[in-house]
């Protein structure tokens, strides 16, 4: 199964994702939008830019 994004309202009201991987594992949880549109605009952020994302490893 691949990985999925979800939407849902947090206990404050607002909207966020979280990515889901395909054995159901959060993998990524978004901060707080106040609309839906603005969340599905960060779902569509991550989507274009985590693609070619470097890796800076700072250990």
């Amino acid at each position: 199964m691949a990985g999925k994004f979800e939407i849902y309202k947090d206990k404050a009201g607002e909207f966020r994702f979280r990515l889901k991987a395909g054995n159901g594992e959060i993998i990524a949880v978004s901060e707080g939008y106040t609309s839906k549109k603005s969340c599905e605009n960060g779902i569509e952020s991550v989507k274009k830019n985590a693609a070619d994302a470097a890796i800076d490893d700072q250990t």
